[in-house]
């Protein structure tokens, strides 16, 4: 058993069996299975989180180890989000959102108080094709100051979404750029100051897919809501009442479940099902939770084809047993369906309090008679920096108290947060220090990075990919390098941060100035 300390002195244990519960094997055709991380000084990949001045003890791993995949006694349809429809007048696709308030069960037979885009939860899915222009009009219809952030999406800082361009109830901000993104699977939430993890936990959130013109994209599936499927995961805490947290004295109130969602159904004694009509069916997962650590397996034991991380395509398929997301991050895999397979969710609390547990959350039945080719020996060509001209940082994640900090700073205002500046053309290796003994979800926006190192090792097997979002356990550290492309501002910036929704809200945020050289 690992002692965590905690910020008022106490500390708690947290099982090594969690160790082994949720490190993720992968491999490719002909490799030899290695270990998806390894923890330093043995910690499981659970964060436990502040709470200062909380008072009086309280389980931090609530329900811990609590298996709930046989207690299903429910079944529904899966619910594909709305593909939204733009309107195309020359080069340019112009998508309409309304970011508005409404009513959902997110605790089953009880209702809630929500959020949506276009609608009472969640918002559906955008479609945009790699050098188009797009334009969104986005409408604020909240009662209070919101933003549109496209997580992962390359883009102009002042298209971004972050908390300088925040805009009030009652008005549209429209912004205007051309996808330099290729093919991905990217999502879009609020980022405003102090009101992200509100907001975002009760239901502003949607999925964007990016298409391009490259031969695996062609030769991959394609179809919105036949054989390309979005999941869409939040682990939440809510009252009895349905009256959904988000902070820290919220999620230390009595009484509370911690109910997992699947694009927006409640999946904890329910069990979702999709009747796939093509053999081989593509699943893009997001991990939209404010702060769990979601991990997508097989109940049969057997292996995903995963294709694809935050930033797109790996180099090839890769057979893995198990995809951990944690909170802010996606990918996509691929299954080739001759039988009957049953997706699990397994749960895990990234924060002081939070849902775990596995989850049998959707059952697909295999219906296709087509064969599909072979999958393309090669989906992308990856080509590994060379750090040893890169310019090097080092950003460390600190508290003080149930307070976050990036450097020393606590970003709950611009004027406070630390600031990165850099120049267009940079290329740069961050060493990613977590101080502290909590979780975190380490996201860039503006560019994709490559792992270099975790936790003092190199990167294997999907690790090599592309992202935007990577996990950095307490005590540990990642190194991560990235080129600024494209874009300079000398006004707006952009935000790297960590993606726990509350940490991010508490201080964990910093600001990127990319400048001229």
């Amino acid at each position: 058993m690992a002692d965590i300390t905690e910020p008022d002195g106490r500390t708690s244990d947290t099982g090594s069996s969690n160790k082994s519960r949720h490190t993720k094997t992968a491999r490719t055709s002909g490799g030899k299975g290695v270990h998806r991380r390894r923890f330093l000084g043995g910690m499981a990949g659970v964060a436990l989180g502040a709470v200062a001045g909380a008072g009086g003890a309280f389980s931090l791993l609530t329900e811990a180890g609590k298996n709930k995949a046989s207690a299903a006694t429910n079944t529904a349809t899966l619910t594909v989000p709305d593909l939204l429809e733009g309107t195309t007048s020359g080069s340019t696709t112009t998508f309409t959102l309304e970011a508005k308030t409404g009513t959902a069960e997110v605790v089953s037979g009880v209702t809630s108080s929500t959020m949506g885009y276009n609608q009472s939860f969640l918002g559906p899915t955008m479609k945009w094709t790699s050098g188009d222009t797009v334009l969104l009009n986005i409408t604020n219809s909240l009662g209070e100051d919101t933003t549109v952030h496209f997580h992962g999406a390359h883009v102009p800082a002042k298209m971004d979404g972050g908390p300088q361009v925040a805009f009030s109830d009652g008005t549209t901000w429209s912004p205007t750029f051309t996808v330099k993104d290729e093919a991905k699977t990217l999502w879009y939430h609020p980022h405003a100051l102090g009101t992200t993890a509100k907001q975002a936990v009760h239901g502003l959130a949607g999925m964007i897919i990016v298409e391009d013109d490259s031969t695996a994209s062609s030769d991959l599936p394609s179809t919105y809501g036949t054989d390309d499927i979005p999941l869409i995961f939040q682990s939440l805490a809510a009252s009895s009442s349905g009256d959904i947290k988000y902070n820290l004295t919220g999620y230390l109130s009595s009484g509370l479940s911690f109910p997992l969602l699947l694009n927006g159904t409640n999946v904890d004694d329910t069990t979702l099902t999709f009747t796939a009509t093509k053999t081989r069916t593509r699943f893009r997962c997001l991990n939209a939770s404010p702060s769990d650590i979601i991990t997508i397996q097989r109940s049969d034991g057997g292996t995903l084809n995963q294709i694809a991380t935050d930033q797109g395509y790996l180099t090839a398929a890769t057979e893995v047993t198990s995809i951990r997301l944690v909170a802010g991050a996606r990918a996509e895999f691929v299954l080739d369906l001759s039988d009957a397979v049953t997706l699990q969710a397994v749960v895990t609390t990234g924060w002081v309090r939070g849902g775990s547990g596995t989850y049998d959350v959707l059952a697909i039945t295999a219906s296709g008679t087509d064969t599909p080719d072979d999958l393309p020996s090669s989906l992308n060509t990856i080509t590994r920096y060379d750090t040893s001209d890169f310019t090097a940082r080092t950003i460390t994640l600190g508290q003080s108290g149930a307070t976050m900090l990036i450097n020393g700073s606590a970003g709950t205002s611009m004027s406070s947060m630390a600031m990165i500046s850099t120049t267009l053309g940079a290329k740069e290796i961050w060493t990613i220090k977590n101080s502290t003994q909590l979780e975190h979800s380490f996201h860039l926006h503006d560019v994709p990075y490559q792992l270099i190192s975790i936790n003092g090792e190199d990167p294997t097997g999907v690790d090599l990919g592309w992202f935007d979002t990577y996990e950095v356990v307490g005590g540990g550290s990642i190194e991560i390098a990235m080129e600024f492309t494209d874009f300079t501002d000398d006004t707006y910036m952009y935000m790297l941060h960590c993606h726990l929704l509350q940490h991010e809200d508490e201080g964990m945020m910093a600001s990127l100035m990319v400048t001229e050289s």
